[in-house]
């Protein structure tokens, strides 16, 4: 008897063991930190436990713009990963690299799945289709530009708490007497050319570059020198001049200043709402982009932000089915309301959102349908999004530029005309190399 079990127990370790080898891995490259990377290894873990076909292996590959390089690297190598995230300034990039990637649609639609963009936040959708309709990546981590304020600084400022400043000039005045309470950085931004140029440009109902922006051509030029954008930058770099509004740095940096109590109001990606959350050690409040009250159609609608998933070629049919299946366990409306209260992300599809409003989640958390609310307005030519050629070069010019501006050491227009005139160089570059 005992020899009989044996043979029953090494046989049950061997048929484990062959079960695990016969699990098809699907690599998954991202750039999630902190609470939103716990995220993502929570979605492949519930998303492995749910199957025993394929596992999931999710890898932070550094930030978006280092990720996108290795990726570059590695498909060239005949090492790519299955799925890479990809931020939302990469997509024309994407778009125009020819045998690069696979369309979503085509994906799911080759596994048997029923994929319906329309299912999906017009807003969403829009962004990562094609001009012949065809939707290119899965959109994840979607988010736009939303404001923050510390409300235990307001409170002490003797602001009120229950009614952030919706206006640039409120926001001005608001830091002006946070300065004199003590606080030591009123106001700051990340992401400085997301917010303070794309989405303001939307949001104001105001063109940043010609031809819708790109979408409706790799033809298009940046017209961020407008008298209206000027006379923003100009604004900020008065503020910061006067101590109310203090730089931290690029892309998502001064998030930290923020979640620290350091900085009392900050414009930012509504996919920072878990970070606060979890870390903030005061009360918060969630609140819309800023804008003037004196421009005709503003406010408009913000932009999309964030990242999304896109398929890279050159794998196996089965593999992709395994990527189908993932993306299919991903746009179940259940996970996605999960998500979107986890994260602060957009709930990328209607179904999502309705979900989350009939949990009454954003009635029990004020101000969490802030993003949402922004960008499921009706949209123009102007205010559809953001799609150029070699825009990770062009924020970075951006940033270079404006930071020239916060030191004093440029106008808002010297800096803002090196931008249009630096940045159509690439954009004129990036055509050229789409047309050959």
């Amino acid at each position: 008897m005992k020899s009989k079990f044996s043979a029953l127990a090494v046989a049950a370790v061997l048929w484990g063991a062959a079960s695990a080898q016969a699990q098809t891995e699907i690599q998954w490259w991202h750039s999630m930190t902190a609470v939103n990377g716990e995220w993502v290894n929570d979605l492949a873990a519930q998303f492995n436990a749910s199957q025993k076909e394929y596992k999931v292996v999710p890898t932070y590959k550094g930030s978006y713009d280092v990720s996108f390089t290795a990726a570059v690297a590695a498909f060239r190598a005949g090492q790519a990963p299955h799925i890479l995230q990809v931020f939302e300034v990469g997509t024309a990039t994407m778009m125009a690299s020819k045998g690069v990637s696979i369309p979503v649609g085509q994906v799911m639609k080759d596994a048997g799945y029923k994929f319906d963009p329309s299912a999906y936040v017009p807003a969403v959708a829009g962004y990562y289709t094609a001009p012949n309709g065809q939707m290119l990546s899965f959109p994840l981590n979607s988010s736009t530009t939303v404001f923050y304020i510390n409300k235990d600084a307001f409170k002490a400022a003797g602001l009120d708490t229950n009614k952030p400043p919706t206006t640039w000039p409120e926001v001005a005045l608001a830091a002006a007497k946070l300065k004199a309470s003590g606080h030591k950085c009123p106001f700051t931004t990340a992401w400085q050319g997301w917010t303070q140029l794309e989405s303001f440009s939307t949001w104001h109902n105001v063109e940043l570059a010609t031809k819708s922006n790109g979408l409706a051509g790799w033809d298009a030029r940046l017209k961020a020198n407008s008298p209206l954008h000027v006379r923003h930058i100009e604004n900020l770099g008065n503020m910061a001049k006067n101590g109310l509004f203090i730089y931290k740095g690029r892309a998502n940096v001064p998030e930290a200043s923020f979640v620290s109590g350091e900085c009392a109001m900050i414009t930012t990606s509504s996919g920072f709402y878990g970070n606060v959350k979890k870390n903030a050690k005061f009360d918060f409040a969630v609140s819309t982009l800023p804008y003037y009250p004196d421009v005709p159609g503003a406010p408009q609608n913000t932009v999309i932000g964030g990242a999304s998933l896109w398929v890279l070629a050159g794998k196996k049919p089965d593999e992709y089915k395994g990527v189908a299946k993932f993306f299919n366990f991903l746009s179940s409306p259940e996970i996605q309301s999960e998500s979107h209260k986890r994260t602060g992300y957009l709930p990328i599809t209607m179904a999502a959102y309705h979900l989350t409003e009939k949990s009454g989640f954003y009635k029990q958390n004020p101000g969490t349908d802030t993003a949402v609310n922004q960008m499921i307005r009706k949209v123009t030519d102007k205010s559809r999004g953001i799609r150029l050629g070699n825009y990770v070069q062009i924020r970075t010019i951006e940033d270079e530029e404006l930071e020239q501006v916060w030191n004093g050491k440029k106008t808002a227009k010297e800096a803002l005309d090196s931008i249009v005139t630096r940045g159509n160089e690439l954009l004129e570059r990036f055509q050229k190399g789409v047309k050959s």
